[in-house]
């Protein structure tokens, strides 16, 4: 960890613990809630407010209700509980590749699991917490633009072989708001916005599918647990200095990938505008199949298997009567069982909210928003890839998708044939299918009005650009970490992190929140296709200059675009 990164964090832990005093009180109709304000930095948090009613007992499965009225005064000053969590696949094998459907013979949001999380307060509904600047008495000093962070997987250990820990985020499966520290963002945009971080339901929780949920429940149901975040947004922000016309939502990994699906979400035609702008980093895109296609009906079956749910006469009905630890049990062996580096719950198209796969509501313009701002880091399949795999190029294309047919894998074998060894081919299909191509989708969409960066520090892979943006998340979770990975540059991390504050607050990044940070004009992404790259010299000196896009990348992009009737992507 930097010392710069090291000293912010205990500046904030001395501040947060002897500088902090009781907020005035919000008033959300449904219940009041009292934050507290950092009478030495001017900053107020609100932290576990509830959004919904716990998705518990009938209410599971089904869409985010209303939360009940509560008398009194509610404190939101404890981080709020994580959702259940589950982990990546391990399997050296896709179980999804030949297998037919058979024929049938806290839960709360913010439930507390062990693992690799500090432990915090309970909080016994869908929540969200608040980051404002305001005044010594708490008062908001807005109406300012407000940012909606989208939480990413989670924290998960990998050890690689030089035995080095790194950091990988995981896919709609692990992953919570207590993570995040808004004040970090409120730092990098010089107090200039106002920062939401929400949480929802993963895993067999959020997203589970098949035709007994579309029946008598609600299909992605993580999806619109956010999507009733961001009315909850649209309603109540103004109460705490934000501008509701002015919302910019951000994510990284499944959370950018959750971006996307807010992007194309009914039709482009989201009513009211939630949101006028969008940031995805690493943004992951997986095989999103119809609700009831082959392979989401066969998880919804293996869940039924597994909670013993296969002799009733309802069997969603039986699964929302078990009890919560058989269902994250089934939720953690369904995934563990799943191939190495991927996961099996994720959205769906349900027909209603997504309406058809995402790839071709873009590839149709049918977007929310009004500019986007995209970054991906240089080696995103790395972490997700076994590394003493000996698959090939071609065979792994048929492991990773399993409705792939082996003319398809030919090509994919031949695209990659120059890239490297058999690992870092196979590396590369996983980063640029699930991750680096959707971003490109997603960029043509939003032709003239989309900006595009590569974040490329050594190792670049998956998820260590967080560390820049969000550094206190090396505090609160130094085990993770690998601190000589941190390029401790105040110039460098200054334009890097202050992209994402200058375009949540005009839209623009060239519209920089200090105009002296070293980065240059940077175009759209359509006006000739540059991206700017964010890097370093061997000396240490600071790389941050537009570069073009790699046309044989685009090409290889072009071709997971062909066949993602097959991918489903």
């Amino acid at each position: 960890m930097s010392t710069r990164h090291t000293l912010l964090a205990v500046i904030f832990a001395l501040l947060l613990v002897h500088s902090t005093v009781a907020t005035p009180i919000i008033d959300l109709g449904y219940a009041q809630y009292q934050g507290m304000v950092n009478v030495t930095t001017n900053v107020t948090t609100f932290l576990g407010i509830r959004y919904a009613a716990a998705p518990q007992g009938e209410l599971r499965f089904r869409a985010p209700q209303p939360p009940g009225n509560q008398i009194g005064v509610q404190q939101a000053t404890a981080q709020p509980n994580q959702c259940f969590q589950a982990g990546l696949g391990t399997s050296a094998t896709n179980p999804f590749r030949t297998r037919a459907v058979e024929v049938p013979t806290s839960e709360d949001c913010l439930f507390l699991k062990s693992g690799d999380f500090p432990s915090f307060s309970t909080c016994i509904d869908p929540c969200i917490s608040v980051y404002y600047p305001s005044d010594e008495q708490g008062a908001p000093i807005g109406p300012l633009p407000v940012i909606v962070w989208i939480h990413g997987g989670g924290c998960v250990r990998v050890v690689r072989g030089s035995g080095t820990a790194l950091k990988v985020l995981v896919r709609y499966l692990q992953g919570s708001a207590s993570q995040f520290r808004g004040t970090d963002i409120l730092a990098q945009s010089n107090r200039g916005v106002v920062v939401v971080i929400i949480q929802y339901r993963l895993g067999v929780f959020g997203f589970l599918a098949g035709e007994e949920v579309k029946k008598n429940g609600a299909l992605n149901a993580g999806l619109l647990d956010q999507d009733y975040a961001l009315r909850w947004v649209n309603k109540h922000i103004s109460k705490f200095g934000g501008d509701p016309s002015k919302v910019v939502i951000w994510g990284e990994s499944a959370g950018a990938g959750s971006v996307l699906q807010h992007i194309v979400a009914n039709e482009g035609q989201t009513k009211p505008q939630l949101f006028r702008g969008a940031i995805t980093n690493s943004a992951y895109f997986g095989s999103q199949y119809n609700y009831n296609d082959r392979i989401p009906e066969l998880i919804y079956r293996e869940v039924v298997e597994q909670t013993n749910c296969s002799a009733a006469s309802d069997s969603l009905a039986c699964l929302r009567s078990v009890d919560v630890n058989a269902l994250e049990t089934a939720n953690l062996n369904i995934n563990a069982d799943a191939f190495f580096g991927t996961c099996t719950l994720i959205p769906v198209v349900d027909g209603q909210f997504i309406t058809q796969n995402p790839a071709q509501s873009l590839a149709q313009g049918k977007v929310n928003g009004e500019a986007l701002l995209s970054v991906t880091n240089a080696f995103e399949g790395t972490t997700f890839v076994n590394q003493s795999t000996s698959l090939n190029a071609t065979q792994y294309a048929l492991d990773l998708f399993p409705n792939l047919g082996s003319a398809q894998a030919e090509e994919v074998g031949a695209l990659y044939v120059d890239l490297g060894t058999s690992l870092f081919q196979t590396e590369a299909i996983m980063g640029e299918a699930l991750l680096i191509c959707p971003t490109y989708y997603l960029l043509q969409a939003f032709a003239g009005r989309a900006f595009k960066g590569e974040f490329a520090i050594p190792p670049a892979i998956h998820g260590l650009d967080a560390e820049y943006y969000f550094p206190s998340i090396m505090v609160d979770f130094p085990d993770l970490f690998n601190p000589n990975s941190t390029f401790n540059n105040t110039a460098f991390i200054d334009a890097f992190a202050q992209s994402f504050t200058s375009f949540a607050i005009s839209l623009d990044p060239n519209i920089k929140v200090d105009p002296h940070t070293i980065t240059p004009k940077w175009n759209p992404w359509n006006v000739g296709q540059t991206e700017m790259l964010f890097n370093k010299t061997e000396i240490g000196e600071p790389i941050v200059h537009p570069v073009k896009t790699s046309d044989a990348l685009l090409r290889r992009c072009r071709f997971w675009h062909s066949v993602g009737n097959l991918t489903g992507q």
